[in-house]
């Protein structure tokens, strides 16, 4: 085994001053993150280290001895039961507010102190940096390509085994003594997360706000960056910025002038993402996924760790009703999960319930938008169940099984991404909905084609994006306790929400 080098070990210290805690938290990650950084630029220089550098994340740990029943109506901010809590953390840059609202709630309803320390957990060499470690360091010397042994000989590495979803998905097995888990999430994980958001959606994961659109249409992004830089070009209250891909960002100078910095990208990211900047992140990220329930996952299993307030699809449905409208939309209130990617983290036994705080603001903004309102909603919106299926051919499939399906399901709209998104939401506890617009009736002969798809597009997407946005901004006036309830916890769960 090669001998281990550190910096210098920091005592572990308690607080009950929530900004302290934080700022120890700060101290820890930088110094730890920095040493680690030095080391890797000597590596690059030739220096072969004569061990392995290693240095690790901070730790919140809280210890509780009392049964005692916090305020019930809270969802978050305390534990379950007494014992050790604890989890590692990272990035103070990005989660700063968060974390310091988290300990706040821990000293408040358990009137304990809080520990912040040095884990065991090591930073991986690649998350010591906060974006692309081969983009940040020079190209290596002569001298480095002459050493022949591996990197992981001299750093820590990405540990996948280390990074799973046991705590979400509610199989963590924690053994006799050990603490429990403090939050979903532990750092080494939230940092694979952080450089996927970036590798996926062209923008850091600062610029990440707490409501957030996922669409399947590029359409919807050109509107949303028509309605973006209108807003910031305006000066409209509480629109401090619009950030695209490339961290190209937009906002009003002091002298009222509109001023850019960055670089949009040239080539668009696989999953681009455009971002209306508010006060303490409270604005709206806008995210295309593209097709296929496996971006949907893939999104947002990424999404979930910056621990958004409310996430919502926009998206287009086949309508499976003879009653429905081309242009039609479809609030989903259930959904027959035949999309299959979490089948295994979780099992299609596990209901995913319609919200009630999401689904009243989604009918409120689609009422208000349409003009439509109590009975006569009913000409332009249906609720009812979503059926999300992973075969993009479907109307190709056994037609006499399929109608079976559907009816049976009680189905009156058909997708491939809105399961996935509403069922992750349910597992990572992230207020979820859906409001889709019918683009096709394959059922009733009204297929999608290049001619009608496109006049479709530009008569409903302006539209229906107006209707998630105004959704949005009724969720973004509640009281944050309310979206983040009770109903999305489990019964033995952790304290940070």
């Amino acid at each position: 085994m090669p001998e281990i080098f550190s910096p210098p070990p920091m005592e572990t210290a308690t607080f009950r001053d929530p900004e302290a805690a934080l700022a120890r938290i700060r101290e820890i990650y930088e110094r730890n993150t920095a040493f680690l950084r030095e080391n890797f630029a000597a590596f690059l220089s030739g220096r072969v280290p004569a061990g392995k550098a290693r240095a690790t994340y901070p730790f919140v740990r809280v210890t509780t001895s009392s049964h005692a029943l916090i305020d019930s109506r809270f969802a978050y901010g305390f534990v379950s039961r007494p014992g050790i809590h604890e989890t590692t953390v990272t990035r103070p840059d990005v989660f700063g507010d968060y974390l310091r609202e988290q300990i706040a709630l821990l000293i408040e309803n358990h009137d304990v102190e809080v520990e912040i320390g040095e884990s065991d957990e090591p930073i991986p060499i690649h998350f010591a940096y906060k974006r692309d470690i081969n983009l940040e360091n020079s190209p290596p010397s002569q001298e480095f390509e002459k050493i022949e042994r591996p990197l992981r000989d001299f750093f820590d590495v990405p540990d996948l085994a280390g990074m799973d979803d046991t705590i979400i998905n509610g199989t963590l097995e924690v053994p006799e003594g050990k603490p429990q888990p403090l939050a979903l999430f532990r750092a080494g994980r939230i940092d694979y997360s952080l450089h996927r958001l970036l590798h996926y959606t062209g923008t850091s994961p600062t610029y990440f706000q707490n409501f957030v659109i996922f669409t399947n249409y590029q359409f919807y992004l050109d509107a949303f960056v028509r309605i973006g830089r209108e807003r910031v070009s305006q000066g409209e209250s509480g629109c401090l910025a619009f950030v695209e891909p490339g961290d190209a960002v937009t906002r009003q100078g002091e002298d009222g002038r509109v001023e850019t910095s960055g670089t949009p990208r040239e080539r668009m990211p696989q999953m681009p993402a455009y971002h209306l900047v508010g006060e303490d992140n409270s604005g709206i990220t806008i995210i295309n996924i593209g097709a296929g329930p496996s971006n949907a996952r893939t999104m947002t299993d990424h999404v979930a760790v910056l621990r958004p307030h409310a996430w919502l699809m926009l998206g287009h449905c086949a309508g499976l009703r003879n009653t429905q409208k081309l242009g039609d939309y479809v609030l989903a209130h259930g959904y027959v999960r035949e999309d299959h990617v979490l089948d295994e983290d979780l099992p299609t036994w596990v209901p995913v319930p319609a919200l009630a705080e999401v689904q009243v603001a989604l009918e409120a903004a689609v009422a208000e938008v349409t003009g439509f309102s109590d009975y006569d909603l009913k000409k332009v919106m249906r609720t009812g169940t979503v059926a999300s299926v992973d075969n993009r051919n479907w109307e190709l499939s056994e037609h006499t099984a399929v109608m079976r399906r559907l009816s049976q399901s009680r189905a009156i709209a058909l997708d491939m991404e809105s399961a996935a998104i509403a069922a992750n939401g349910f597992r990572c506890r992230v207020p979820y909905g859906t409001l889709l617009c019918v683009s096709d009736k394959p059922l009733h002969g009204e297929i999608k084609l290049a001619g009608m798809a496109g006049e479709f597009y530009r008569q409903r997407v302006d539209q229906h994006l107006d209707i998630g946005l105004k959704a949005l901004e009724r969720l973004q006036s509640q009281e944050r306790e309310r979206l983040h309830s009770r109903k999305l916890r489990s019964i033995t769960e952790v304290a940070f929400q």
